[in-house]
């Protein structure tokens, strides 16, 4: 018995029978050998951390425009807190905790610089519209690896393409919204979870508010700093969470719930929304718009930058809009404003 298999065996052995299990994945779009040591899904999370995409997530806005400190998150520590947050419960659930993991990890790989910012600027103007969660997919299956993708397993981009809601409900009724699996479920939740905690925390961190501008429902029932929050969050779900023989339907308690999104809307008026803040993304959002009209106006210099961001050749039978939205969403904010001052912005002749 391989080390793989053995790992295999024992979650079967250990895992509820509504986790998605490592042997039952429903594979890959190209079939592969399976790895001696680890599972798909374990190798799924490898290739994730280790594509080029992840690691220009560090230099991509969360919500506060980097740099502005040391200490503000990035889509990286954002996308690094909702794997702890997901692996936590999935554990806890008797989930499969690397599908979590591997779900988690890749959910953001297709976020644009500038956080939303980019993502609202792209979906006006490019033509077939642009959600972050379908440019996740599309890293992951024709970007990576120099064109090549990495040839996920279909629960992992399963998870992944569906992990977003949007301003929508965090857990919808409508199970068209939902990933397949319990696991890619728990993502969603996470997702969240963390943004919740982390937003607030670099806003008062930031001045755009202060602690004592928190609705005290919020900070009574959820708590007064960011670990009693998440601990909140979790236990509450966990807890609260029905689980039967032939489903696990995740929820919070309703006085939970009506706290998360109290806070939510609090975020949404008096941060994302706040003049500090939506000052900045105006001028990002100029950015991203100029660059984007200037590639489609010279191609030769965006075949240059596709090779240059290791995601190979352009294939012809692409719009050019779709390359130019491919690369506008792959760039990391300082990278987009070095680009923009290199365009557009004189330079003194030597």
């Amino acid at each position: 018995m391989s080390i793989r298999e053995d790992v295999e065996r024992r979650e079967q052995e250990a895992l509820s029978p509504l986790a998605c299990l490592s042997s039952d994945s429903k594979g890959r779009v190209v079939p592969e050998a399976p790895c001696p040591i680890r599972t798909v899904f374990q190798r799924d999370r490898d290739r994730i951390v280790y594509c080029t995409a992840f690691r220009r997530l560090k230099h991509k806005t969360q919500v506060f425009l980097a740099p502005m400190g040391d200490h503000y998150r990035t889509r990286l520590t954002h996308t690094l807190e909702v794997s702890e947050i997901a692996r936590v419960i999935a554990r806890s659930l008797r989930l499969n905790e690397d599908l979590a993991e591997a779900v988690a990890l890749g959910h953001d790989l297709g976020h644009t610089p500038f956080g939303h910012g980019g993502e609202t600027i792209l979906n006006e103007i490019y033509p077939g519209g642009f959600r972050h969660s379908e440019q996740s997919l599309r890293v992951i299956d024709v970007l990576e690896n120099k064109g090549r993708g990495l040839n996920l397993t279909h629960e992992v981009r399963d998870g992944i393409l569906k992990h977003s809601k949007g301003y929508g409900e965090v857990i919808p009724d409508d199970l068209n919204e939902l990933a397949m699996t319990l696991e890619g479920r728990v993502v969603r939740v996470a997702d969240i979870m963390a943004y919740l905690n982390h937003d607030l925390d670099d806003a008062i961190r930031s001045g755009v508010i202060r602690e004592r501008d928190v609705p005290s429902v919020c900070a009574n029932i959820l708590g007064h700093d960011h670990s009693s929050r998440i601990t909140t969050m979790v236990r509450d779900l966990i807890s609260t969470s029905v689980i039967e023989e032939d489903r696990i339907h995740l929820q919070f308690s309703n006085v939970v719930f009506e706290a998360m999104t109290h806070l939510r809307l609090f975020l949404y008026n008096n941060v994302y929304r706040s003049e500090k803040v939506h000052r900045e993304f105006v001028k990002a959002k100029r950015v991203l718009a100029d660059l984007y009209y200037y590639f489609l106006d010279n191609q030769d210099y965006l075949k240059q930058k596709f090779l240059e961001m290791e995601m190979g050749e352009i294939p012809p039978e692409i719009s050019l809009e779709r390359r130019v939205c491919d690369f506008m969403a792959s760039i990391t904010d300082r990278y987009a404003l070095s680009l923009y001052e290199k365009v557009f912005l004189p330079s003194p002749l030597v």
